[in-house]
């Protein structure tokens, strides 16, 4: 037999007394699991480090069944189900951008999730636990992040080409870098040019990383055959997110798809009247 008391074992050879587990066997409410803002603060064994412009890996349990959250990149949406301390997460729904900085957390935040199979709150402390008795996932209490944006970041700002990181870790460089730049001007149009060819698009940050990027308009002329015109033209339409890192601007593509690093260069003169009449 078994009660959580104290955990009592009865045996054919005796009784064995253990201590009690906080959390397990529906000890700790289900009321305190809800509408709490669970702050990630480990993943697979490793402290979670602090992410830029306020990003945070999180869950938020809702009272109808429902889960929200990060796993420090995309938002993320499910269902769960509790039962006494047995948890079962549903089919999880998320944005599609991509974050040069957080690859190895989001692994390890949708591990956790797929993995668990109970939870307990000690502590203050919400842990997530799979088959082998190890924490998967620690969460603490925390206030909800609120977003920063970044309506301007780019505004105003020029760069030109240094690489393109595929998720395969394959980097590949330009000849000249300076064959391929982007001019953002403070109203919202992008002057672009890829060697051979020039053109325009429209540009908008939406929230702090998202960017959506209007198609392309660009001249015809045919590149090279080693040219990145056409490498750039076909991921265009898959940039989600950008960040600003060492000076540098990391443009990423949707579900890890790979970034594009670009350098800063001197702006031409005329560059906000080119990109707004172009």
């Amino acid at each position: 037999m078994v009660w959580f008391s104290n955990v009592v074992v009865t045996l054919s050879m005796g009784t064995i007394a253990f201590p009690a587990l906080a959390g397990i066997g529906g000890t700790t409410p289900q009321a305190d699991l809800i509408d709490v803002h669970w702050r990630a603060v480990e993943l697979s064994g490793m402290a979670v480090p602090a992410l830029p412009d306020k990003r945070e890996a999180y869950l938020v349990f809702g009272s109808d069944g429902r889960l929200s959250g990060s796993d420090g990149c995309n938002r993320v949406t499910g269902t769960y189900k509790l039962k006494g301390d047995a948890v079962t997460f549903g089919q999880m729904a998320s944005t599609q951008m991509a974050c040069i900085d957080t690859p190895e957390i989001e692994r390890r935040f949708h591990g956790a999730l797929k993995g668990t199979g109970h939870w307990r709150i000690e502590g203050g402390r919400l842990q997530f636990y799979g088959a082998t008795g190890k924490p998967l996932a620690v969460f603490e209490k925390g206030p909800r992040p609120v977003p920063v944006a970044k309506p301007s970041a780019l505004g105003g700002t020029a760069w030109q080409l240094v690489k393109f990181q595929g998720s395969d870790k394959k980097a590949i460089t330009p000849d000249d870098g300076s064959k391929y730049t982007l001019d953002f001007a403070s109203d919202g149009r992008v002057a672009v040019r890829l060697d051979c060819n020039r053109g325009s698009a429209t540009w908008k940050a939406t929230a702090s990383d998202q960017l959506e990027l209007g198609p392309l308009a660009l001249t015809r002329a045919k590149c090279p055959k080693e040219s990145l015109h056409d490498h750039i033209v076909k991921a265009w339409a898959f940039i989600r997110s950008f960040q600003i890192k060492d000076g540098h601007l990391f443009l990423s593509l949707m579900a890890n798809g790979g970034t594009y690093e670009f350098e800063p260069r001197s702006q031409p003169k005329g560059a906000s009247q080119i990109a707004a009449g172009s």
